[in-house]
């Protein structure tokens, strides 16, 4: 017997009930030394806030290191955080280490960001680099590949207590996305 092929479904829009993380937005606790926040928008094609989706990071410590244990403390290396009525989001963590690329040469220092939201068949994949790195982002070999004009899309602004990064899924400024 076979059976037929049933239709793929978006990942939305229930995200906020079934992908809840108990530290949600804390990659480390408050009051870390030298802890930032990363904070921005999730905007639609119109530029409208998207209210129902949920960024998950990934990243390596200060030094350079993934933990092994992603429940680690004080620093694990992953956080989640839904998004507000304004498509607000933020995470609470350490700057990253940089950290070597394929071809064995230093990365600039990134976060790897998942977005996930109604109307997508699957997470959608960026990177969010440091606008006070440009140096180190001038050297970056996946920055390189990347249209001058669109690498702003990729790059956190330096703000009061960490740095602002809004993401928009589509039209102008669209954010760049990696095929993953």
């Amino acid at each position: 017997m076979t059976l037929p092929r049933t239709p793929s479904q978006t990942a939305g829009p229930y995200l906020a009930i079934a992908m809840r993380w108990a530290d949600g937005p804390l990659v480390v606790p408050e009051g870390t030394p030298a802890a930032i926040w990363i904070r921005g928008r999730v905007l639609d094609g119109a530029g409208v806030p998207v209210d129902d989706a949920v960024i998950e990071t990934w990243q390596p410590d200060p030094d350079g290191r993934f933990p092994a244990d992603p429940d680690a403390r004080p620093f694990r290396g992953f956080g989640r955080s839904a998004t507000d009525a304004e498509g607000g989001w933020q995470i609470h963590t350490l700057k990253p280490g940089r950290i070597a690329d394929p071809e064995g040469r230093l990365a600039a220092p990134y976060i790897s960001a998942a977005l996930f939201a109604r109307g997508l068949l699957r997470p959608v994949w960026t990177r969010i680099y440091f606008g006070d790195e440009a140096e180190a982002n001038a050297e970056d070999s996946v920055l390189a590949l990347i249209e001058a004009p669109r690498r702003a899309t990729l790059v956190a602004e330096p703000s009061a207590d960490g740095y602002r990064f809004d993401i928009r899924l589509q039209g102008p400024g669209e954010t760049v996305f990696f095929d993953v």
